[in-house]
């Protein structure tokens, strides 16, 4: 038996002015959804280190950052003791359990304008 499928391509779009805004977008929101849920691991004690967390996007590319000293220390550290919910590797473990939410996040915006 023999199968088909119909699809339209509008892939071109994508290299338009709004399809880079809206992909730059989307990463955005991505990043900063991963930058919120890594605020909840992170190690706890001033609040310094959470308060330190930023996401920059620029086009295509995005990162996210928490900008202390100590900020490398504590999230390879695996031995170090923490407050109950908080934790090392409080970036990595996002950037992982949350990788289906971003790809979502990141494509709201580009669907619905090819949809369109």
């Amino acid at each position: 038996m023999t199968q088909y499928a119909r699809m339209n391509w509008n892939g071109d779009r994508l290299w338009t002015s709004r399809g880079r805004r809206l992909a730059s977008e989307g990463l955005e929101r991505a990043l900063e959804h991963t930058l919120g849920e890594a605020r909840k691991l992170v190690p706890l004690d001033e609040g310094t280190l959470e308060r330190s967390g930023r996401v920059d996007v620029d086009g295509l590319n995005g990162s996210i950052s928490f900008d202390s000293v100590y900020a490398v220390r504590q999230h390879e550290e695996m031995d170090w003791k923490h407050l109950p919910g908080r934790q090392a590797k409080y970036l990595e473990q996002p950037m992982n359990t949350e990788r289906a939410k971003m790809l979502e996040l990141m494509a709201v915006g580009l669907r619905r304008w090819l949809r369109g």
